[in-house]
């Protein structure tokens, strides 16, 4: 069920170009697997809801940008003053 929900999504994915967008978009889809028994537990097909997908790949797109600065201010050849 899970990997139809994604297949559903490549017309999306191609229309992102080839870009850094297209990229996270198939990896936040790919990450979907990691929740694929409680996805296909539901038993039935979920909606595939086109105004969501967008402002849910936005949120993955900041969490991504935010995640990677804070392993910028970890790195300990980075000297950064609180």
């Amino acid at each position: 069920m899970l990997t139809k929900e994604i297949e559903s999504w490549e017309g999306f994915a191609e229309s992102l170009g080839a870009g850094e967008d297209r990229t996270l978009f198939i990896k936040m889809l790919t990450d979907c697997h990691n929740y694929a028994k409680a996805i296909n537990a539901k038993g039935q097909p979920f909606p595939s809801e086109s105004s969501i997908m967008p402002l849910l790949f936005s949120q993955h797109k900041i969490i991504e940008w935010l995640a990677s600065k804070i392993l910028e201010y970890k790195r300990p050849d980075k000297q950064t003053e609180w």
